[in-house]
Protein backbone atom coordinates (compact mmCIF):
# COMPACT_ATOMS: atom_id res chain seq x y z
CA UNK A 1 0.00 0.00 0.00
CA UNK A 2 1.27 3.46 -0.88
CA UNK A 3 2.44 5.52 2.08
CA UNK A 4 2.13 9.31 2.07
CA UNK A 5 5.37 10.58 0.52
CA UNK A 6 4.46 13.99 -0.92
CA UNK A 7 4.12 17.42 0.69
CA UNK A 8 2.68 20.70 -0.60
CA UNK A 9 3.54 23.93 1.27
CA UNK A 10 1.62 27.15 0.57
CA UNK A 11 3.26 30.57 0.88
CA UNK A 12 0.53 33.17 0.23
CA UNK A 13 2.62 36.35 -0.05
CA UNK A 14 2.97 38.28 -3.34
CA UNK A 15 4.73 41.51 -4.28
CA UNK A 16 1.80 42.33 -6.58
CA UNK A 17 -1.55 40.68 -7.30
CA UNK A 18 -2.13 39.50 -10.89
CA UNK A 19 -5.52 40.24 -12.44
CA UNK A 20 -6.33 36.57 -13.19
CA UNK A 21 -5.27 34.93 -9.92
CA UNK A 22 -7.83 33.29 -7.64
CA UNK A 23 -5.31 31.40 -5.51
CA UNK A 24 -5.06 32.11 -1.79
CA UNK A 25 -2.74 35.13 -1.68
CA UNK A 26 -2.11 38.46 0.06
CA UNK A 27 0.21 41.39 -0.51
CA UNK A 28 3.63 40.82 1.05
CA UNK A 29 3.46 42.20 4.58
CA UNK A 30 6.59 41.90 6.70
CA UNK A 31 4.57 42.07 9.90
CA UNK A 32 2.72 38.87 8.96
CA UNK A 33 5.52 36.76 7.43
CA UNK A 34 7.28 35.60 10.62
CA UNK A 35 4.01 34.91 12.41
CA UNK A 36 2.83 32.96 9.38
CA UNK A 37 6.01 30.89 9.25
CA UNK A 38 5.68 30.12 12.98
CA UNK A 39 2.10 28.93 12.39
CA UNK A 40 3.25 26.84 9.41
CA UNK A 41 5.93 25.17 11.54
CA UNK A 42 3.33 24.42 14.22
CA UNK A 43 0.89 22.90 11.69
CA UNK A 44 3.64 20.65 10.27
CA UNK A 45 4.77 19.51 13.73
CA UNK A 46 1.16 18.75 14.75
CA UNK A 47 0.37 16.64 11.68
CA UNK A 48 3.44 15.20 9.96
CA UNK A 49 4.02 11.59 11.01
CA UNK A 50 7.68 11.24 9.96
CA UNK A 51 7.18 9.43 6.62
CA UNK A 52 9.98 9.49 4.02
CA UNK A 53 9.10 12.29 1.57
CA UNK A 54 10.03 11.91 -2.12
CA UNK A 55 8.51 15.17 -3.42
CA UNK A 56 8.16 18.52 -1.70
CA UNK A 57 6.48 21.42 -3.51
CA UNK A 58 6.63 25.01 -2.21
CA UNK A 59 3.93 26.99 -4.00
CA UNK A 60 1.91 30.16 -3.63
CA UNK A 61 1.36 33.02 -3.86
CA UNK A 62 4.95 33.85 -4.64
CA UNK A 63 7.40 32.11 -2.29
CA UNK A 64 10.26 34.16 -3.77
CA UNK A 65 8.62 37.34 -2.39
CA UNK A 66 10.12 36.45 1.01
CA UNK A 67 13.35 38.29 1.80
CA UNK A 68 16.61 36.38 2.33
CA UNK A 69 16.21 36.05 6.11
CA UNK A 70 12.55 34.93 5.84
CA UNK A 71 13.40 32.47 3.09
CA UNK A 72 16.13 30.95 5.26
CA UNK A 73 13.63 30.61 8.12
CA UNK A 74 11.19 28.79 5.79
CA UNK A 75 13.89 26.44 4.50
CA UNK A 76 15.01 25.62 8.05
CA UNK A 77 11.41 24.70 8.96
CA UNK A 78 11.37 22.26 6.05
CA UNK A 79 14.21 20.34 7.70
CA UNK A 80 11.48 18.78 9.88
CA UNK A 81 10.71 16.49 6.94
CA UNK A 82 12.50 13.19 6.45
CA UNK A 83 13.48 13.72 2.80
CA UNK A 84 14.67 10.88 0.57
CA UNK A 85 18.09 11.27 -1.06
CA UNK A 86 16.48 11.82 -4.47
CA UNK A 87 13.61 13.99 -3.19
CA UNK A 88 12.32 16.43 -5.82
CA UNK A 89 12.09 19.83 -4.09
CA UNK A 90 10.27 22.39 -6.20
CA UNK A 91 10.17 26.13 -5.47
CA UNK A 92 7.71 28.43 -7.26
CA UNK A 93 8.87 31.94 -8.03
CA UNK A 94 8.74 35.02 -10.18
CA UNK A 95 11.91 35.96 -12.02
CA UNK A 96 11.79 39.55 -10.73
CA UNK A 97 11.91 38.48 -7.06
CA UNK A 98 14.43 35.63 -7.34
CA UNK A 99 17.87 37.17 -6.82
CA UNK A 100 21.15 35.29 -7.18
CA UNK A 101 21.54 35.33 -3.36
CA UNK A 102 18.13 33.66 -2.96
CA UNK A 103 19.02 31.10 -5.64
CA UNK A 104 22.27 30.23 -3.82
CA UNK A 105 20.32 29.83 -0.57
CA UNK A 106 17.81 27.50 -2.28
CA UNK A 107 20.67 25.45 -3.67
CA UNK A 108 22.34 25.22 -0.24
CA UNK A 109 19.12 23.82 1.24
CA UNK A 110 18.70 21.20 -1.49
CA UNK A 111 16.07 22.79 -3.74
CA UNK A 112 16.60 21.08 -7.11
CA UNK A 113 13.64 22.23 -9.20
CA UNK A 114 12.35 25.77 -9.79
CA UNK A 115 9.07 26.76 -11.43
CA UNK A 116 9.03 30.27 -12.91
CA UNK A 117 5.83 32.16 -13.65
CA UNK A 118 6.63 33.75 -17.01
CA UNK A 119 3.03 33.65 -18.41
CA UNK A 120 3.72 35.99 -21.37
CA UNK A 121 6.43 38.43 -22.42
CA UNK A 122 4.04 40.40 -24.67
CA UNK A 123 3.63 43.88 -23.14
CA UNK A 124 0.02 44.30 -24.35
CA UNK A 125 -0.97 40.93 -22.84
CA UNK A 126 1.00 41.60 -19.65
CA UNK A 127 -1.12 44.72 -19.18
CA UNK A 128 -4.29 42.59 -19.36
CA UNK A 129 -2.90 40.11 -16.78
CA UNK A 130 -1.24 42.88 -14.72
CA UNK A 131 2.14 41.14 -14.88
CA UNK A 132 5.51 42.92 -14.94
CA UNK A 133 8.28 40.49 -15.84
CA UNK A 134 10.58 41.52 -18.70
CA UNK A 135 12.38 39.23 -21.15
CA UNK A 136 15.78 40.25 -19.78
CA UNK A 137 14.74 39.54 -16.18
CA UNK A 138 13.60 36.02 -17.14
CA UNK A 139 16.79 35.31 -19.13
CA UNK A 140 18.97 36.60 -16.29
CA UNK A 141 17.10 34.50 -13.71
CA UNK A 142 17.36 31.30 -15.81
CA UNK A 143 21.10 31.92 -16.32
CA UNK A 144 21.56 32.42 -12.56
CA UNK A 145 19.70 29.17 -11.81
CA UNK A 146 21.82 27.23 -14.29
CA UNK A 147 25.02 28.83 -12.97
CA UNK A 148 24.50 27.31 -9.50
CA UNK A 149 23.48 23.93 -10.94
CA UNK A 150 19.67 24.14 -10.77
CA UNK A 151 18.84 22.97 -14.28
CA UNK A 152 15.49 21.27 -13.62
CA UNK A 153 13.41 24.35 -14.45
CA UNK A 154 9.74 24.76 -15.38
CA UNK A 155 8.29 27.88 -16.99
CA UNK A 156 4.56 28.67 -16.99
CA UNK A 157 2.78 30.03 -20.07
CA UNK A 158 -0.72 31.53 -20.06
CA UNK A 159 -2.55 31.77 -23.40
CA UNK A 160 -6.06 32.57 -24.70
CA UNK A 161 -5.76 36.10 -23.28
CA UNK A 162 -8.17 38.79 -24.50
CA UNK A 163 -6.68 40.34 -27.66
CA UNK A 164 -4.06 37.60 -28.17
CA UNK A 165 -3.35 36.35 -31.70
CA UNK A 166 -1.72 33.13 -32.88
CA UNK A 167 1.31 35.23 -33.83
CA UNK A 168 1.51 36.60 -30.25
CA UNK A 169 1.36 33.04 -28.91
CA UNK A 170 3.99 31.86 -31.35
CA UNK A 171 6.33 34.66 -30.20
CA UNK A 172 5.85 33.61 -26.56
CA UNK A 173 6.55 29.97 -27.47
CA UNK A 174 9.73 30.93 -29.39
CA UNK A 175 10.92 32.87 -26.35
CA UNK A 176 10.27 29.95 -23.99
CA UNK A 177 12.05 27.55 -26.36
CA UNK A 178 15.07 29.88 -26.47
CA UNK A 179 15.44 29.47 -22.67
CA UNK A 180 16.24 25.74 -23.09
CA UNK A 181 14.38 24.53 -20.00
CA UNK A 182 13.22 20.91 -19.61
CA UNK A 183 9.60 21.57 -18.58
CA UNK A 184 6.84 23.91 -19.82
CA UNK A 185 3.36 24.21 -18.28
CA UNK A 186 0.67 25.86 -20.39
CA UNK A 187 -2.67 27.17 -19.15
CA UNK A 188 -5.62 28.54 -21.08
CA UNK A 189 -6.78 31.67 -19.25
CA UNK A 190 -9.99 31.04 -17.31
CA UNK A 191 -11.78 34.06 -15.90
CA UNK A 192 -12.39 33.01 -12.29
CA UNK A 193 -14.77 34.59 -9.78
CA UNK A 194 -13.29 37.16 -7.39
CA UNK A 195 -10.48 38.15 -9.78
CA UNK A 196 -9.80 41.60 -11.21
CA UNK A 197 -10.53 40.29 -14.73
CA UNK A 198 -13.98 39.06 -13.67
CA UNK A 199 -14.73 42.34 -11.90
CA UNK A 200 -13.74 44.23 -15.08
CA UNK A 201 -16.20 42.10 -17.06
CA UNK A 202 -13.56 40.46 -19.28
CA UNK A 203 -14.85 37.24 -20.89
CA UNK A 204 -13.12 34.01 -21.91
CA UNK A 205 -12.10 34.00 -25.58
CA UNK A 206 -13.94 32.05 -28.28
CA UNK A 207 -13.57 28.25 -27.97
CA UNK A 208 -12.51 27.87 -31.61
CA UNK A 209 -9.59 30.30 -31.10
CA UNK A 210 -8.73 28.59 -27.81
CA UNK A 211 -8.61 25.20 -29.56
CA UNK A 212 -6.37 26.61 -32.31
CA UNK A 213 -3.97 27.92 -29.68
CA UNK A 214 -3.95 24.59 -27.81
CA UNK A 215 -3.11 22.75 -31.03
CA UNK A 216 -0.34 25.25 -31.90
CA UNK A 217 1.26 24.79 -28.47
CA UNK A 218 1.09 21.01 -28.66
CA UNK A 219 2.52 20.85 -32.20
CA UNK A 220 5.29 23.40 -31.53
CA UNK A 221 6.51 21.85 -28.29
CA UNK A 222 6.37 18.28 -29.61
CA UNK A 223 8.40 19.40 -32.64
CA UNK A 224 11.01 20.63 -30.16
CA UNK A 225 11.43 17.32 -28.29
CA UNK A 226 8.94 17.96 -25.49
CA UNK A 227 6.68 15.06 -24.47
CA UNK A 228 3.01 16.00 -24.01
CA UNK A 229 2.72 13.90 -20.85
CA UNK A 230 -0.30 15.63 -19.28
CA UNK A 231 -3.03 17.85 -20.70
CA UNK A 232 -1.26 21.10 -19.74
CA UNK A 233 2.31 19.88 -19.29
CA UNK A 234 5.26 19.18 -21.57
CA UNK A 235 8.73 17.97 -20.64
CA UNK A 236 11.95 16.52 -21.96
CA UNK A 237 12.30 12.81 -21.33
CA UNK A 238 13.04 12.22 -17.62
CA UNK A 239 11.85 15.66 -16.48
CA UNK A 240 8.16 15.07 -15.72
CA UNK A 241 7.05 16.67 -12.45
CA UNK A 242 7.28 13.88 -9.87
CA UNK A 243 5.09 15.84 -7.49
CA UNK A 244 2.22 16.52 -9.89
CA UNK A 245 2.32 12.91 -11.11
CA UNK A 246 1.40 11.90 -7.56
CA UNK A 247 -1.75 14.05 -7.80
CA UNK A 248 -2.64 12.54 -11.17
CA UNK A 249 -2.12 9.03 -9.83
CA UNK A 250 -4.63 9.85 -7.04
CA UNK A 251 -2.03 9.28 -4.32
CA UNK A 252 -2.25 10.78 -0.84
CA UNK A 253 -0.25 13.88 0.17
CA UNK A 254 0.11 16.44 2.93
CA UNK A 255 -0.98 20.04 2.33
CA UNK A 256 0.32 22.65 4.77
CA UNK A 257 -0.31 26.41 4.89
CA UNK A 258 -3.22 28.79 4.46
CA UNK A 259 -5.59 27.69 1.68
CA UNK A 260 -3.70 24.40 1.17
CA UNK A 261 -5.46 21.11 0.44
CA UNK A 262 -4.33 17.63 1.37
CA UNK A 263 -5.43 14.02 1.03
CA UNK A 264 -4.62 11.71 3.95
CA UNK A 265 -6.24 8.46 5.18
CA UNK A 266 -9.09 8.71 2.65
CA UNK A 267 -9.92 12.26 3.75
CA UNK A 268 -9.54 15.26 1.44
CA UNK A 269 -9.18 18.39 3.54
CA UNK A 270 -8.89 22.13 2.89
CA UNK A 271 -7.32 24.76 5.12
CA UNK A 272 -8.77 28.17 5.87
CA UNK A 273 -8.06 31.02 3.43
CA UNK A 274 -7.99 33.51 6.32
CA UNK A 275 -4.41 34.29 7.27
CA UNK A 276 -5.47 35.65 10.67
CA UNK A 277 -7.39 32.46 11.49
CA UNK A 278 -4.47 30.38 10.24
CA UNK A 279 -1.98 32.27 12.43
CA UNK A 280 -4.36 31.69 15.36
CA UNK A 281 -4.10 27.92 14.72
CA UNK A 282 -7.55 27.47 13.16
CA UNK A 283 -6.40 25.49 10.13
CA UNK A 284 -8.73 22.92 8.55
CA UNK A 285 -12.16 24.22 7.54
CA UNK A 286 -13.42 21.38 5.35
CA UNK A 287 -13.10 17.60 5.35
CA UNK A 288 -14.49 15.24 2.73
CA UNK A 289 -14.49 11.52 3.50
CA UNK A 290 -13.66 9.81 0.20
CA UNK A 291 -15.86 6.77 -0.37
CA UNK A 292 -14.66 3.85 -2.45
CA UNK A 293 -16.80 5.01 -5.38
CA UNK A 294 -15.42 8.58 -5.06
CA UNK A 295 -11.88 7.23 -4.95
CA UNK A 296 -12.42 5.20 -8.10
CA UNK A 297 -13.96 8.18 -9.91
CA UNK A 298 -11.03 10.42 -8.86
CA UNK A 299 -8.71 7.72 -10.20
CA UNK A 300 -10.39 7.94 -13.63
CA UNK A 301 -10.65 11.75 -13.78
CA UNK A 302 -7.03 12.31 -12.75
CA UNK A 303 -5.48 9.37 -14.58
CA UNK A 304 -7.05 10.34 -17.91
CA UNK A 305 -5.20 13.69 -17.72
CA UNK A 306 -1.90 11.92 -18.45
CA UNK A 307 -0.57 10.39 -21.66
CA UNK A 308 0.14 7.19 -19.72
CA UNK A 309 -3.48 6.97 -18.61
CA UNK A 310 -4.76 4.51 -16.00
CA UNK A 311 -2.59 1.62 -14.90
CA UNK A 312 -5.07 -1.28 -15.06
CA UNK A 313 -2.90 -3.55 -12.90
CA UNK A 314 -2.57 -0.86 -10.21
CA UNK A 315 -6.33 -0.27 -10.41
CA UNK A 316 -7.03 -3.96 -9.76
CA UNK A 317 -4.53 -4.03 -6.87
CA UNK A 318 -6.22 -1.01 -5.27
CA UNK A 319 -9.85 -2.03 -5.72
CA UNK A 320 -9.69 -5.82 -6.01
CA UNK A 321 -11.66 -5.69 -9.26
CA UNK A 322 -10.60 -5.12 -12.87
CA UNK A 323 -11.60 -1.82 -14.45
CA UNK A 324 -13.57 -3.51 -17.25
CA UNK A 325 -15.76 -5.22 -14.62
CA UNK A 326 -16.73 -1.78 -13.26
CA UNK A 327 -17.02 0.19 -16.52
CA UNK A 328 -18.32 -0.99 -19.88
CA UNK A 329 -16.14 1.24 -22.06
CA UNK A 330 -15.73 -0.96 -25.15
CA UNK A 331 -17.59 1.48 -27.44
CA UNK A 332 -15.12 4.28 -26.55
CA UNK A 333 -12.23 2.04 -27.58
CA UNK A 334 -14.03 1.09 -30.81
CA UNK A 335 -14.58 4.81 -31.58
CA UNK A 336 -10.82 5.32 -31.02
CA UNK A 337 -11.48 7.85 -28.26
CA UNK A 338 -9.69 5.55 -25.80
CA UNK A 339 -6.87 3.14 -26.46
CA UNK A 340 -5.67 0.29 -24.30
CA UNK A 341 -2.98 -2.31 -24.08
CA UNK A 342 -2.39 -5.04 -21.50
CA UNK A 343 -1.28 -2.52 -18.85
CA UNK A 344 -2.80 0.89 -19.60
CA UNK A 345 -6.10 2.52 -20.59
CA UNK A 346 -5.70 6.06 -21.90
CA UNK A 347 -7.42 8.88 -23.77
CA UNK A 348 -5.97 9.40 -27.24
CA UNK A 349 -4.11 12.70 -27.41
CA UNK A 350 -6.41 14.21 -30.06
CA UNK A 351 -9.21 14.02 -27.45
CA UNK A 352 -7.25 15.74 -24.66
CA UNK A 353 -8.88 19.06 -25.48
CA UNK A 354 -12.38 17.64 -24.82
CA UNK A 355 -11.30 15.52 -21.86
CA UNK A 356 -14.18 16.59 -19.61
CA UNK A 357 -16.73 15.24 -22.08
CA UNK A 358 -14.74 12.03 -22.59
CA UNK A 359 -14.48 11.49 -18.82
CA UNK A 360 -18.23 12.02 -18.34
CA UNK A 361 -18.97 9.53 -21.11
CA UNK A 362 -16.64 7.03 -19.49
CA UNK A 363 -18.15 7.44 -16.02
CA UNK A 364 -21.62 6.97 -17.56
CA UNK A 365 -20.55 3.45 -18.59
CA UNK A 366 -20.55 2.39 -14.92
CA UNK A 367 -22.05 -1.12 -14.83
CA UNK A 368 -25.43 -1.15 -13.08
CA UNK A 369 -24.64 -4.39 -11.26
CA UNK A 370 -21.51 -3.05 -9.50
CA UNK A 371 -21.85 -3.01 -5.73
CA UNK A 372 -19.27 -0.82 -4.01
CA UNK A 373 -19.99 -2.59 -0.73
CA UNK A 374 -18.31 -5.74 -1.96
CA UNK A 375 -15.30 -4.11 -3.64
CA UNK A 376 -12.46 -3.75 -1.17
Amino acid sequence: MHKVDAVYIHIPFCNYICAYCDFCKIFYNKEYVNRYLDALEQEIMNNYKGEVITSLYIGGGTPSSLDLEELEKLLKILKIFNLSKDCEITFESNADSLSLDKIKLLKDFGVNRVSLGVETINKKLQDVLERRTSKDTVINCINNLKSVGITNINVDLIYAIKGETLEDLNNDLEFLLSLDVPHISTYSLIIEDNTKLKIKGIKNIDKVIDRGMYDLISKTLKNNNYIHYEISNFSYDGFMSKHNLKYWRNLEYYGFGVGASGYIDNIRYTNTRSITNYIDGKTIIDREIVTLKDKMFYEIMLGFRTSMGIDKIEFKDKYNVSIDRVFNYESLVEEKVLEEDLKYLRVREEYFYVLDEVTLRFLDTLQTNVSFDIIS
